[in-house]
């Protein structure tokens, strides 16, 4: 009896079966073609370039994070790196991790001469090898950051100057050497590039990084350079360090007006730094090899792809939030964020002037 009990559920679940694929072609063909289209991804993207130990790459701002451990990385996989350092210590500890043969050169991308120098530098290295693969453009700075009222117009220059327009400057001096190769060239941008929830020049300045790379890309496609964005999420770098944060953050606070500083309030400013220390406490990955990987791929896979999203913060809540309407993310930050202590008084004043 429970046999022919067994045969009849086996049976009755065939032709449930049967039914299905019956009534839902459609659905079969579409799940088989996704899952088609899924596995020609991800051969296209594991597939590498080749003879990479004849390949010049230049990265700017390896004296610490993201651009010393790529440099290190791509020196040992048998690249020709030329390490760009803002400081001959930064040079002298990249060579010490690495070897003494690793090729350095001092660089500031905010001063065109020594740009300049760089460029004639990696011309005379690369020679008649083709010119210069990969550019990846990784020198950066993050402060001043804060409310926007606490800025001057120096403080959006600092950060401007160095993330954009040296970053366009450099891009544009390398680009006879990069079109020579038909190489690569790497920006590193943020998610705060595309979701901007602090004032100053950082997120404008990632902003434009992201706009300059899409422009760059579409014009470069037609001589084979290829054009890759990176956008990582919170990570520890010398960019991220709190100590630094917090010291800027004091300098803006002790130079405000009196008038300002009555608006805002102390607690305000003992809430944000508090702000601070979470987030960077919280959000932050140790593990920058997270990015350098994107980069890797982005300088070693024959179809590199046009955008990093580096760190699962990136993946599944920064750049995800990117996309959802605005009031959602203004919602959001406005619960994190302290309120100022005077903004009651100018809602009542607002309210009676009207």
């Amino acid at each position: 009896m429970m046999q022919r009990q067994e045969e009849a559920q086996e049976e009755d679940l065939f032709d449930r079966f049967k039914e299905i694929l019956t009534i839902n072609p459609a659905l079969i063909g579409s799940l088989t073609s996704i899952a088609f289209i899924i596995i020609c991804w991800v051969i296209r993207d594991s597939l590498k370039v080749k003879d990479v130990c004849e390949k010049h790459v230049f990265i700017t701002g390896c004296d610490t994070g993201f651009g010393n451990l790529l440099a290190q990385r791509l020196y040992r996989k048998g690249f020709i790196v030329i390490a760009a350092c803002l400081t001959e210590k930064g040079s002298q500890e990249l060579k010490a991790c690495t070897s003494s043969s690793l090729r350095t050169v001092i660089l500031n991308v905010t001063n065109p001469r020594s740009i300049d120098n760089a460029v004639a530098y990696v011309a005379t290295e690369t020679g008649n090898k083709g010119g210069l693969f990969g550019l990846v453009n990784n020198a950066g700075r993050a402060i001043p950051i804060g409310p926007t009222d606490w800025m001057d117009i120096e403080d959006f220059h600092r950060v401007l100057d160095v993330n954009l327009i040296g970053l366009i400057e450099v891009t544009l001096k390398f680009l006879p050497l990069i079109k020579k190769a038909r190489g690569r060239i790497v920006n590193v941008a943020s998610v705060m590039g595309r979701l901007a929830f602090g004032g100053g020049g950082y997120c404008l300045s990632k902003c434009g990084v992201e706009s300059f790379s899409d422009s760059l890309r579409r014009d470069m496609q037609y001589f084979g350079v290829k054009v890759s964005i990176i956008e990582p999420g919170f990570f520890k770098t010398g960019v991220t360090s709190l100590e630094i944060i917090e010291k800027d953050l004091n300098r803006l606070w002790n130079r405000l007006t009196p008038e300002v500083k009555h608006l805002y309030g102390e607690k305000y400013f003992e809430k944000y730094l508090k702000v601070q220390r979470l987030s960077m406490n919280t959000f932050c990955d140790s593990d920058i090899s997270k990015v350098t990987n994107c980069m890797e791929h982005a300088l070693t896979a024959r179809y590199p792809r046009t955008r990093y999203g580096a760190g699962w913060d990136a993946k599944f809540f920064w750049l995800p939030l990117s996309y959802a309407p605005a009031i959602l993310a203004d919602v959001m930050l406005k619960l994190i964020l302290p309120r100022p202590l005077g903004y009651k008084r100018v809602l009542s004043k607002n309210q009676v002037d009207v």
